[in-house]
Parts: structure tokens; C-alpha cells; sequence
């Protein structure tokens, strides 16, 4: 269980996707978040004295379950920019759409996108029920709904090959346990940077009664 903020940054070091231009762009990133958090609240003040924990490697996790190359990838919610722009800032080559809602938020993202000099992520501007469909290799979200409502509202984008990647915190056992309605392979990862938090990983197949 990483623990520190020296051994989060040892863990990132270890990951294949992790090379000195990936810890430059995650420290502009950082530098961005902090002086953004000024102007409005994306992550707890407090959270910044931990942000390689608490938020990079949190997010840099989700790599861990994907197979390099594996794309397009939609984050959901990405908010703050996790886990989208730290998946971004790692694997540049990857397509990674960045959903959105909030102006300011939506603006924020595109502002360290471009800083950042991520040509392949995109923010998407808007509810998720305003996206245009299209087929993704992975869906993450952080935060975003509760199980249910998150699969009805997304599974428009995926195929039975996409790969599922939902942080839930305490709650993740117990959301899959009181899943009705889906037919599934999801099960629970626990999360390398909390003790008592799951991640939702896995595919889906379809609504139960429906052809997938």
C-alpha cells in the first residue's frame, strides 16, 4: 500500500508507461492544478500535500489494468483532470476523450491540455447525455454516479471488448453486489493508494434480457 508521497513516486516510476517526459508533464500538471486551485475549488487544499498520492498515482493506477496501445479511452466526469489528464500525460499517444459539463471546469481542462502540448486527449464540452456515441477501448470515471445510473448512461459507448475502470471508494463492493439488470464480468480491484477503496474493473455485456 503506497503510503507516502516518496513511495507514490517510486510506484509511477515503475510503471512501463512512466519515462522522464511523463514525470515533466505530471509536474507542470501539478504546478497548473495548484495555481488554478486559487481561482476555484478542484481538489481539497489539503489533498495538495499529498497530490502524488492522493490524485496522480490514484489515477495512474488505471493503467495498471489496461494493455498498452489500448485506445480510444473516455473518462467520465473528469473534473479536476482525474483520471483523464494524468492517463493523457502518460500515454500521449492515446486518444483520451475528456467528458465535462462545468464551464469552468471544461475551460481549466483545455487550458492545461494545450499547456501540457497533449494533441490526442480532447475535452468534451458537455452533459454525457449530449456526446455523440461513438465506440471507446476503455471507460473510467471517478466520482461520477452511482453503478446503475453510470451504466445507463454509458454503455452506449461500449462494446463487450471495452474495458470498465471505476474508482468507487469504500462503496465499491456493495454497488456490484446491488448491480440488477446488467449481465457483466466486473469484480473488484483494491486501490493501491487507499486501504479501503475498490475500483470497479471489467466488461460489460449488455442489459440482461437484451442482445449485446
Amino acid at each position: 500500500m503506497i503510503d507516502s508521497e516518496e513511495s507514490a513516486r517510486d510506484w509511477l516510476r515503475a510503471l512501463p508507461e512512466c519515462d522522464d517526459a511523463a514525470v515533466d508533464r505530471l509536474q507542470r500538471f501539478i504546478a497548473l492544478l495548484a495555481e488554478e486551485n486559487t481561482r476555484q475549488n478542484l481538489v481539497s487544499a489539503a489533498s495538495l500535500d499529498e497530490v502524488w498520492r492522493r490524485h496522480i498515482v490514484d489515477s495512474a493506477q488505471l493503467l495498471a489494468h489496461v494493455p498498452r496501445g489500448t485506445s480510444p479511452w473516455l473518462d467520465l466526469g473528469t473534473g479536476a483532470g482525474f483520471p483523464g489528464m494524468v492517463v493523457a500525460a502518460l500515454r500521449p499517444d492515446c486518444e483520451v476523450l475528456m467528458v465535462e459539463s462545468r464551464t469552468r471546469r471544461i475551460e481549466w481542462l483545455e487550458r492545461a491540455r494545450i499547456a501540457l502540448g497533449l494533441e490526442r486527449a480532447k475535452v468534451l464540452g458537455a452533459r454525457l447525455e449530449q456526446v455523440e456515441t461513438c465506440k471507446v477501448s476503455v471507460i473510467s470515471a471517478r466520482a461520477f454516479a452511482p453503478l446503475e445510473r453510470l451504466l445507463s448512461l454509458s454503455a452506449r459507448f461500449s462494446t463487450s471488448d471495452t474495458i470498465w475502470l471505476l474508482p468507487k471508494g469504500r462503496s465499491a463492493q456493495q454497488e456490484l453486489e446491488n448491480l440488477r439488470g446488467w449481465r457483466h464480468m466486473f469484480h473488484v480491484e483494491q486501490s493501491v493508494t487507499e486501504p479501503q477503496a475498490g475500483i470497479i474493473v471489467g466488461k460489460l455485456a449488455g442489459r440482461k434480457g437484451k442482445a449485446s
